[in-house]
């Protein structure tokens, strides 16, 4: 992002602390312990964060990788999945899938996603986009994607903040209704889930209304997903 671009989204948002890393270990540790509001951008990670402790591919000038600053609230995770899906549509065109509970999907790989973490009393949600990248590591060609320049990183990111303002203040219930609606996997999906105790198989059957994933298994149970990987069965 050049510093044209940078005043480019200062100028949107007036008053917003916008800060930005050419280059920076983590966004989310960046903006841990900032006040609601604030924003870390960065043209790489050298140690992005994703979920399950697993690292977030961040080449330089490859993506978006930002964090924000948020008052905590319900279902945050599941809103701020559906503001990077709607400000990728917005800015690039390209309609995405939601998979439960933070990947955005162009057909059944990953072109963002989603880590939110306490820190102290503000949420810290990291996000990352794919935007150019031709190429990936061998462990994720089969499973990453990019929006291969469809948009540029300033215009992505001032939809976003849009979006995340818009999402934000939403109510949980109509969160858990405009998730449902917009994602494939939420319900009547056939998927597989990682569990620390092994995986369990089977079709998804809605979200409660603490916004976890309902999955019903083969003898007709239901199991309450609180955290795994979820992945699209035979996928």
């Amino acid at each position: 992002m050049t510093s044209s671009d940078l005043e480019r989204v200062r100028r949107e948002f007036p008053g917003r602390a916008i800060e930005y890393f050419a280059s920076v270990d983590s966004t989310m540790r960046a903006a841990a312990g900032r006040a609601a509001g604030y924003v870390v951008v960065a043209g790489e990670q050298t140690a992005g964060q994703g979920r399950h402790g697993h690292a977030w591919h961040s080449p330089a000038d490859s993506g978006l990788y930002c964090s924000l600053a948020l008052a905590p609230r319900p279902v945050l995770t599941l809103a701020l999945g559906l503001a990077t899906a709607d400000a990728i549509a917005h800015a690039s065109g390209v309609v995405c899938d939601l998979r439960w509970p933070n990947d955005i999907m162009i057909g059944d790989k990953k072109v963002a996603g989603i880590l939110v973490q306490l820190s102290g009393a503000i949420a810290i949600a990291g996000i990352g986009i794919n935007l150019n990248q031709t190429a990936f590591p061998a462990e994720l060609e089969a499973i990453a994607t990019s929006l291969k320049t469809h948009a540029d990183a300033a215009g992505i990111l001032i939809a976003l903040l849009h979006e995340v303002d818009r999402y934000t203040s939403e109510s949980p219930e109509n969160i858990l209704r405009l998730f449902t609606r917009a994602s494939s996997y939420a319900s009547g999906r056939r998927v597989r889930v990682q569990q620390a105790d092994g995986v369990i198989e089977g079709t998804t059957a809605g979200l409660d209304a603490s916004g976890f994933l309902m999955v019903r298994k083969d003898d007709g149970t239901d199991t309450l997903i609180v955290a795994g990987g979820v992945r699209a069965a035979g996928s």
